[in-house]
């Protein structure tokens, strides 16, 4: 098949409406007289932002495009490529890729092979380049703006130690990347990133600030800093999210947005008073990883095709269930993402939005205005929804809203916090949902918890012992089995794990459990109608991904009770 031809930058501008036949018939009368690029005599001449040009060059080219406003940058990539070689070539390091040794360059022109070649034959062999496209100033700015300071955590902190830091300077939007505080909150940020963290506490004690990141779900303390930091890092840290620097004595909530690896992420921030002062805790939203695939959960052949079963049904409520941190945001995302068409409008109402999605209309709820969940739901009623997200039932009448909504033929997308999802049902009735009411209209739900992945690189093999054979379920007469236990290495800093999934139960509600829920049947009664009807559980999908080398006992021990398989 020939390649696309690709449009004149003039024509496509005109297509799209943004310029006119006039304004290019003028930029080319200039174009002759200066041999200036096209899409520069268009900005100088005032006919479009540098942004416009940058964006339908991108579409022309099939090329990524990339806004470096409210950059993080990466200190080993900017080390890279020296100060001269990017204003003489027009590019900017924006990160240093350590797992796949790929640098990426942000560029005013990604067609420059002469660029390309010359900053690729400096680089040490074995590092690739990836090109985005930026606007020229953009990249000019960011030379200014980032060469010649110290990136480095240690480095930044050597500088504040051995110099004055000008508190006042802290909420001064001039010049504030010169003041070591910011460059210490920006390298703090970007580290957490790279690391993959979830959460990053700042944590003051009486004589020292403890900073720990959430890696994998368990706490690892980064650094300790001495306590006369901590009022500056604060401040800094309240006014890129936004919060009221003159108040220390109240919660305060806010929420900042940053570029890193050419991508956006945003940080919830929350700042909560304590005996030695503020603490404050920031949980890492990246999009990049905040939204899978349905078919990249880790969800057994079975259950996969179950789940989607259940999606296809055209009203109902599902519901995901399992303690805080246990990925049930991300499963519903996940869900959603995998139904968002034009043919449907979605609708959600969560505390608050976490991941922007496109076509989807997100609400937060405001409790200052009385939007709580029961009256979002109400209101968005009235916006002829198909599919609707509520982000949690926790009380009786958003419970009651939320199955008014999937009565009147609406699909209902939700979270509760319980055990399993069996407990579930138990837990709707103690809210206050009738019986007759949750019979029929619950399509199924869904349990499930976070366990870390093994490290591939230093993983070991052994033979399964007496104890874990019975909690495999093996008899005494079956051949010997081989389970992966944790070891440690540098790729997963000799935490032995890296990486995490979840494991989950599925439940679909059948004409048996209905009977059973409408007639407030026993927990014992529902499990043994569930296993009937083929139910798998946390347990039996935990130790399914121990037998496939995918975790350990010990890890599945850690979120789920296994204590019943002793017995």
């Amino acid at each position: 098949m020939a390649e696309q031809t690709k449009l004149p930058l003039g024509k496509m501008l005109i297509q799209k409406g943004v310029i006119s036949e006039d304004q290019l018939r003028i930029a080319l009368i200039e174009q002759k007289r200066s041999s200036e690029p096209l899409g520069k005599l268009l900005i100088t001449l005032g006919f479009v932002t540098e942004a416009t040009v940058r964006m339908a060059l991108s579409e022309n080219l099939k090329q990524e495009s990339a806004d470096l406003s409210s950059l993080v940058v990466d200190a080993i990539a900017l080390k890279l490529i020296p100060k001269e070689v990017a204003r003489r070539y027009r590019v900017f390091p924006i990160v240093y890729e350590r797992q796949t040794d790929n640098l990426i360059l942000a560029m005013a022109d990604t067609s420059n092979i002469v660029a390309l070649d010359q900053i690729s034959a400096m680089l040490v062999k074995g590092i690739t380049i990836s090109t985005v496209l930026v606007n020229e100033s953009d990249i000019s700015r960011a030379i200014d703006q980032y060469y010649g300071f110290e990136l480095s955590i240690d480095g930044i902190l050597h500088e504040i130690e051995t110099g004055e830091v000008n508190y006042q300077s802290m909420a001064s939007p001039s010049d504030e990347y010169s003041q070591p505080m910011v460059r210490l909150i920006d390298a703090l940020l970007a580290d957490a990133v790279q690391n993959g963290a979830s959460d990053i506490h700042f944590e003051p004690e009486q004589s020292f600030l403890r900073i720990r990141y959430r890696i994998d779900g368990i706490l690892r303390q980064i650094r300790s800093l001495h306590k006369s930091y901590w009022p500056a890092m604060a401040v800094r840290l309240k006014v890129i999210s936004n919060m009221n620097i003159a108040e220390s004595r109240a919660p305060q909530d806010g929420r900042i947005t940053i570029r890193f690896s050419g991508r956006q992420i945003d940080f919830r921030a929350s700042a909560q008073p304590t005996t030695h002062g503020e603490n404050v805790v920031l949980r890492v939203l990246d999009r990049q990883k905040g939204i899978v695939p349905l078919d990249s959960l880790g969800l057994a052949e079975r259950e996969l095709n179950l789940l989607k079963l259940m999606i296809a049904r055209p009203d109902g409520v599902i519901l995901v269930t399992g303690p805080t941190g246990s990925g049930k945001t991300t499963t519903l995302y996940s869900i959603i993402n995998h139904i968002n068409t034009e043919s449907v409008n979605i609708m959600t109402l969560e505390d608050p939005v976490e991941y922007p999605m496109n076509m989807i209309r997100q609400t937060s709820v405001n409790e200052s205005v009385k939007l709580g969940f029961a009256d979002g739901i109400r209101s968005m009623m009235r916006q002829d929804p198909d599919i609707i997200l509520v982000g949690e039932i926790r009380d009786r009448e958003t419970a009651e809203m939320a199955f008014a909504a999937a009565m009147t033929g609406h699909q209902v997308y939700s979270t509760l916090h319980t055990n399993s999802a069996i407990g579930s049902l138990p837990r709707l009735l103690d809210i206050g949902v009738l019986p007759d009411i949750m019979a029929g209209n619950i399509i199924g739900i869904i349990a499930q918890r976070l366990v870390r992945k093994l490290c591939p690189h230093c993983k070991q093999t052994v033979a399964a012992d007496d104890i874990e054979r019975r909690l495999l379920g093996l008899q005494p007469d079956e051949p010997p089995v081989n389970i992966c236990h944790a070891a440690g290495c540098e790729r997963c800093a000799h935490q032995g794990y890296k990486g995490r999934l979840a494991i989950m139960e599925l439940l679909k509600m059948t004409p048996e459990l209905d009977e059973l829920t409408s007639r407030r049947a026993s927990l014992r009664e529902l499990k043994g109608a569930a296993r009937a009807g083929g139910f798998h559980t946390l347990v039996d999908d935990g130790l399914r991904r121990v037998r496939d080398g995918t975790t350990t006992l010990e890890e599945v021990a850690r979120v789920v009770d296994l204590t019943d398989r002793l017995a």
